[in-house]
């Protein structure tokens, strides 16, 4: 019997750097992997998949690198091998530079696949150099693993030049794509028949990106690909999904899969209509009351995001996302809040004759006349406004690196 364990989408790194206790959630994803880890011991796995997206981005801190490091170490004692390909986040956009991902792989911590591309744009799979720490197919105990990172959203048209580069049997593809009606996530995803040809190749297709666990069946009803999720939370809306990581045993050639379950961090986000409402300290009380309800067991320090809509007659400033981000406070003892406030003014005699406008639009206004306001500006204040607005969305996300508003700049 063969033993491995099945992850992805770790993101290593991230945090909420606009939080005081931004420590505490950045530990969050690193006793995650811990714990993985840590089963994978215990359990005498082979080897461990995971299926991109290691890290949060591509630029980590040396601290991250550190943890990783220290994270990873257990494993690497017990001489259990860590594959690995590269997701999204993972990909470093600088030409000759080499990535955390390489280093990490060259010090032997994770064995990194990645194919070589042949000159009429096919695969080529090279065996696993383990003194350069690269190579785009690995055996162990007679299972053929062949790695294939990101590649963005024309997966689906390299289906055929992967299966052709196969010519070994006992098959298995680490790849971090996604499934459309299965994923999540809007970009980077095949479809389902684009995807099937896999099957023929390959005995069990480790998926990655998409952050939601599922599991993809041929039409006679045979499991070939499987997607563990991410086994934290990573972005807010993931609350509904189950968490956790494939365990996988292969006996006769026969693949037995276990969802193994995590407990990540408590989060939620509540949605709430003010429609109506006359002055803010009237819609101050009925939010007070909704969040008591939908707040109510949620767990130790959560993470949570507050939208408030509607049509009311008080200006949305008086209900500012300072007072809304009190209020949740008072109430939950939140490790991180985001406040969306989505209030509209409305004017006129009655709410059904009105114009209604909505604090993102008040707020186009007051950048666009302050920047009209400086002559050197004129006629670029809406490309301003966009890059102003753009930045202020990052920035409270709390997890933007430096590079990447930077970026919006350039």
């Amino acid at each position: 019997m063969i033993k491995f364990l099945h992850t992805a989408d770790i993101h290593l790194g991230k945090t909420y750097r606009a939080s005081a206790d931004e420590a505490e959630r950045y530990e969050d994803f690193f006793s995650m992997l811990g714990g993985i880890v840590s089963d994978a011991i215990a359990q005498q796995v082979d080897f461990i998949l995971i299926g991109g997206d290691l890290f949060h981005t591509g630029q980590i801190l040396p601290r991250t690198f550190a943890r990783t490091i220290e994270t990873l170490q257990p494993l690497k004692d017990a001489g259990i091998p860590c594959i690995a390909v590269e997701g999204n986040h993972d990909w470093i956009h600088r030409r000759d530079s080499i990535s955390w991902m390489e280093a990490l792989s060259q010090m032997g911590y994770i064995h990194l696949l990645r194919p070589t591309r042949t000159e009429n744009g096919g695969y080529h799979f090279e065996p696993f150099d383990y003194e350069q720490g690269i190579g785009g197919h690995i055996e162990i105990k007679g299972l053929n693993i062949y790695g294939l990172g990101y590649i963005g959203t024309q997966a689906g048209n390299h289906v055929a030049r992967i299966c052709e580069a196969v010519t070994t049997e006992n098959n298995i593809l680490l790849f971090h794509v996604g499934v459309w009606t299965y994923s999540p996530v809007e970009i980077g995803n095949m479809q389902p028949d684009e995807a099937l040809p896999l099957a023929e190749v390959f005995d069990y297709v480790a998926l990655g990106h998409g952050h939601k666990p599922y599991i993809i069946e041929t039409p006679d009803g045979r499991p070939y690909a499987f997607n563990p999720g991410s086994p934290e939370r990573v972005n807010f809306g993931e609350e509904g999904y189950d968490k956790g990581y494939w365990f996988v045993t292969v006996e006769g050639g026969r693949y037995t899969t276990e969802f193994r379950r995590t407990n990540p961090r408590p989060m939620k986000s509540v949605f709430i209509n003010l429609d109506g409402a006359e002055i803010a300290e009237q819609a101050l009380n009925h939010l007070r009351d909704q969040l008591k309800e939908k707040l109510d067991g949620l767990g130790e320090r959560p993470l949570i995001e507050l939208k408030v809509t509607g049509r009311v007659r008080f200006h949305p400033f008086e209900l500012g996302r300072e007072r809304l981000r009190i209020l949740v406070e008072e109430l939950a003892d939140p490790l991180h809040v985001e406040i969306k406030n989505h209030l509209s003014l409305v004017t006129g005699r009655g709410f059904e004759e009105t114009e209604h406008r909505n604090l993102e639009e008040i707020e186009r206004d007051v950048l666009r006349e302050l920047i009209g306001a400086n002559s050197s500006w004129k006629g670029q204040e809406d490309e301003l406004v966009m890059l102003a607005m753009a930045i202020r969305n990052q920035v409270l996300k709390g997890d933007t690196e430096g590079e990447e508003l930077l970026a919006l700049l350039k």
